[in-house]
């Protein structure tokens, strides 16, 4: 019989040995209340979701509550299940309800793969009371599930496990005599600690299942014993495992920061979110493509450079590809991060928007309009039209914008940058128009 993974021997048995996660288990938090104030009475137990990272102890917390309760615990898979097994499970749940006197909590692991389908037939279940459902979720649940569900469940958000959690995690696998290493000769130097930890990334299951991993493929000396340098860690690792999902909200949190920080003006924590993507495997024309609206959205006319700089690198991406292309990207990356920023264009074409939006579409003035035809010049098109270059600097007095606009003003560059010229600029067009003779020729 093959021996189950070091994760799994070592999963918590009992609260005492659940590390982390301390302002939901801990004594007199939510959670153990929770528990205490049911006793074994299923009415008065909510139904749950648990929301958080890969490896933050949200099954081992399904089990732990079910062992407290002394409910039946039934596990079940989003990914192979579907809406006749839950069926199946409803009736099982009834049946220990009515004839065992039993009740039953229903685990679902990674809840947000089922369909709005799937999840409406849990509903009358858990209205009724037939079950508790605790749902598992690596994803945000305001998004993913029914609000309907939602709203009949009680949302715990679990955090990634820090260092010291880690830490203790991985010392007591070492320790632990009868499900971890305590009566072998192992042992774990601290470099080699810490990058476990750092790959790990808050995930105990790749913690402990590196640690397995690089215990049993370290020969023994002479001795028996095995020591674990970092060396044999690197070598049962590989590669770091991301926290990151192109479709999940991760994805959302981290284009979030990196955009916050080219607007905030850090290159350096420009570089890190434009790493943590690229070297997760983001779509690099994606990034390209968000860096391409910055540069027009955050710095405009302040720099118009910027525009150009975003579109290169994207270009760099489809010409050269990736890996090739990072160093583009990060070029980019820190040329918009120091750039001079201005949101003038963004807020002008904002104001313009709304205009289009909520007043009346008027006709072209027609001395805007080109009189193409005899029939159009007769209807006055172009009349009195003023061609620019025949006046003094290439300027003429003259309404472009629809009576009900006149003098409607959408930019306002700022002092910054470019936009410091182009305010000039407008300013002395602007003095043009108030002198006495600025439209005659």
């Amino acid at each position: 019989m093959l021996a189950k993974p070091l994760a799994d021997r070592m999963r918590p048995r009992d609260f005492n040995e659940f590390v982390g996660q301390s302002d939901i288990i801990g004594e007199d938090k939510p959670m153990r209340r929770l528990i205490k104030d049911a006793g074994n009475s299923l009415a008065t137990f909510p139904s749950l979701i648990f929301w958080g990272p890969p490896g933050s102890g949200k099954t081992t917390l399904a089990y732990l509550v079910a062992r407290a309760t002394g409910f039946e615990f039934i596990a079940f898979s989003a990914v192979t299940s579907g809406v006749k097994e839950i069926r199946e499970v409803m009736e099982r749940a009834e049946y220990n309800r009515a004839m065992l006197q039993k009740n039953t909590i229903l685990f679902v692991d990674e809840i947000h793969r089922f369909n709005r389908a799937q999840q409406d037939a849990f509903l009358p279940f858990v209205e009724k009371g037939a079950i508790v459902l605790i749902g598992a979720t690596t994803e945000n649940p305001s998004f993913e599930l029914n609000s309907a569900l939602l709203s009949r469940c009680r949302v715990f958000v679990l955090k990634p496990l820090d260092e010291s959690a880690l830490k203790e995690i991985i010392n007591r696998a070492m320790a632990d005599p009868e499900r971890g290493f305590g009566k072998t000769k192992v042992s774990l130097d601290e470099p080699a600690m810490q990058y476990i930890i750092n790959i790990a990334n808050g995930d105990a299951r790749i913690g402990l299942n590196l640690l397995d991993i690089a215990i049993q493929s370290t020969k023994q000396s002479a001795d028996g014993a095995r020591h674990i340098s970092r060396e044999a860690v690197e070598a049962a690792a590989q590669k770091k495992v991301m926290l990151y999902d192109q479709s999940g909200e991760e994805h959302y949190n981290i284009i979030s920061a990196f955009h916050k920080s080219l607007r905030g003006s850090d290159p350096d924590a420009s570089l890190y979110w434009l790493g943590r993507m690229l070297e997760a495997g983001e779509d690099p024309l994606y990034v390209a493509r968000r860096m391409v609206r910055f540069a027009s959205e955050d710095i405009g006319n302040a720099d118009p450079q910027a525009l150009m700089v975003a579109m290169a690198a994207k270009e760099a991406v489809d010409f050269v590809g990736m890996p090739e292309a990072d160093n583009a990207l990060a070029q980019a990356a820190v040329y918009l991060a120091t750039a001079p920023k201005s949101n003038a264009i963004y807020a002008a074409y904002n104001k313009v928007k709304s205009d289009v939006k909520n007043t009346v579409n008027e006709p072209v003035p027609l001395h805007l309009r080109n009189p193409v035809t005899d029939l159009m010049g007769e209807l006055g098109y172009g009349k009195e039209y003023k061609y620019p270059h025949d006046f003094p600097y290439h300027f003429v007095k003259q309404e472009y914008l629809p009576a009900g606009l006149k003098g409607k003003k959408y930019y306002q560059p700022t002092d910054y940058g470019f936009e410091k010229e182009i305010r000039k600029r407008i300013e002395f067009w602007e003095k043009l128009k108030s002198q006495s003779g600025a439209d005659k020729k």
